[in-house]
C-alpha cells in the first residue's frame, strides 16, 4: 500500500495538470465502482441520452486541447492505479470529465467475436472526430449502443 501511495505521489508532482489529475483518479475510482456495484441500467442513465450520437465535427482548438488533456489525464491515471480500468471505466470517466467543462462527446458500445468465436465487448469514447479513449481496436468492433450528449455544441 505504501508503494502505491508513493507511486501516485510522484505521478502527482511529474504532472503539470495535477488537478486534472486528481479529478481523473477520483471519476476513475467512482466509475470503477459504479461498473462493479450497479446494475448497467443505472450506469447507463449517466452517460447521455440513449441512441443519440454528437456530431462528428472539428472542435474548436481551446476543446480540442481541453479534450486531449483529459484523455491524458485519465489514460495516465488508469495506469498507475491498483485497480483495474478497462475501456469502459476509462470511457466513463472521461466522459465524465467533458461534460464537467461542457464538451459533448458520445460513449460507444460494441461488441465482437474474437479468434476463438467468444463475444467480445469494448467501449469508446468519441469527442468531436477524434476517439479519445479505447481507439486501439475500435474499428473492429460493430456498435449496439451509443450514449451522446443533447447539449452538442453548434
Amino acid at each position: 500500500m505504501k508503494l502505491f501511495i508513493w507511486r501516485i505521489v510522484q505521478v502527482i508532482r511529474m504532472s503539470a495538470g495535477r488537478g486534472l489529475l486528481l479529478e481523473a483518479v477520483f471519476w476513475l475510482g467512482l466509475a470503477r465502482l459504479a461498473v462493479l456495484l450497479l446494475p448497467f441500467r443505472r450506469v447507463a442513465s449517466h452517460l447521455g441520452t440513449h441512441c443519440y450520437e454528437t456530431r462528428d465535427t472539428n472542435l474548436t482548438l481551446p476543446a480540442a486541447a481541453r479534450a486531449l488533456t483529459i484523455t491524458r489525464s485519465v489514460q495516465r491515471a488508469a495506469r498507475n492505479l491498483p485497480w483495474e480500468c478497462q475501456c469502459l471505466v476509462q470511457a466513463v470517466a472521461g466522459k465524465a470529465m467533458l461534460r464537467r467543462r461542457g464538451i459533448p462527446s458520445t460513449l460507444y458500445l460494441g461488441v465482437a467475436k474474437d479468434e476463438e468465436a467468444n463475444l467480445c465487448a469494448h467501449a469508446w469514447l468519441r469527442c468531436g472526430n477524434v476517439i479519445l479513449t479505447g481507439r486501439e481496436g475500435a474499428n473492429r468492433f460493430t456498435v449496439v449502443s451509443t450514449f451522446g450528449d443533447m447539449h452538442d455544441e453548434g
